[in-house]
C-alpha cells in the first residue's frame, strides 16, 4: 500500500514539473489551507496515517481540500475543486495511533477529478495553478496591514511561516483569509480568487463591516 502511493507521489515531481495532470492524494478537511500558511493536524485514521507516513518518507506533499460534502472521517468525502499543497515540516505521536503533523501550504492545485480508492485515499487529478506573484500593498490597504498585525500579536508569531511580509498584498491577503472569522465558503472563495487585488478588496471591505478599518 506504502509503496503504491510512494510511486504516485513520484509520478507527481516528474508530471507537475511539466505542468501537466498528476495524481495527488488528498486529505479533505473542514478547513481551508492558503499558500504560505501553517496548519497542525491530528492525524489518527489508518488511512491517513499510511499517507502522511508515505509522504514523509518521500518527502513529497499531500493535497488539502475543504470538504463540500460528507466529513472527515469515515467514508471518503468529496473535496471542492480548489486546494492547496501540503508539505509536513514537523511530526510526532504523542500516543500510539496517534500522529500529530505541522503542514505549510504550497501551491494551488484544480481537481479536475477524484476517486475514492479502495484502501479509502481520494486520488485527484490535479493541476497546479499559477503562483501569484508578490504585489506592493498598496497605500489605501495600509489598514489591513495594521490589523493582521495585531493578530499575529496576539496569537504569536509561531503560527505563521516565515517571513512576514505585511507589505505584500498576496501574502497579507491570505493570511487575512485565513485569520479572519469568515466562513468556510467565503475563505474557499478568497482561495479560488485569481486576483489579489480584489482579493485584498473584500477583505478590507469586511474588516470595514467590522469596524476595524476605514
Amino acid at each position: 500500500m506504502l509503496r503504491k502511493l510512494r510511486d504516485r507521489i513520484v509520478d507527481y515531481l516528474q508530471e507537475s514539473a511539466q505542468g501537466t495532470p498528476f495524481d495527488l492524494p488528498l486529505f479533505p478537511l473542514h478547513t481551508v489551507l492558503f499558500p504560505g500558511g501553517m496548519l497542525r493536524l491530528r492525524v489518527f485514521e489508518p488511512r491517513y496515517m499510511d499517507m502522511a507516513k508515505a509522504c514523509l518518507k518521500a518527502d513529497r506533499p499531500f493535497g488539502v481540500c475543504l470538504i463540500r460534502e460528507g466529513a472527515e472521517g469515515g467514508e471518503a468525502a468529496t473535496p471542492h475543486a480548489v486546494g492547496t499543497t501540503a508539505r509536513i515540516t514537523d511530526w510526532h505521536m504523542q500516543a500510539v495511533g496517534e500522529l500529530h503533523l505541522t503542514v505549510v501550504g504550497g501551491q494551488r492545485f484544480q481537481v479536475l477529478a477524484n476517486q475514492a480508492q479502495a484502501d479509502g485515499w481520494v486520488v485527484a487529478k490535479a493541476r497546479l495553478l499559477p503562483v501569484e506573484p508578490p504585489l506592493a500593498l498598496p497605500s489605501k490597504h495600509a489598514a489591513c496591514a495594521d490589523v493582521l498585525r495585531a493578530i499575529v500579536q496576539q496569537v504569536g508569531e509561531e503560527r505563521f511561516q516565515p517571513p512576514l511580509a505585511f507589505d505584500d498584498a498576496v501574502w497579507l491577503g491570505y493570511r487575512l483569509a485565513e485569520m479572519l472569522p469568515l466562513k468556510l465558503a467565503a475563505k474557499q472563495s478568497m482561495l479560488e480568487m485569481n486576483d489579489s487585488r480584489v482579493r485584498l478588496e473584500i477583505l478590507h471591505r469586511f474588516l470595514g463591516q467590522q469596524g476595524l478599518a476605514t
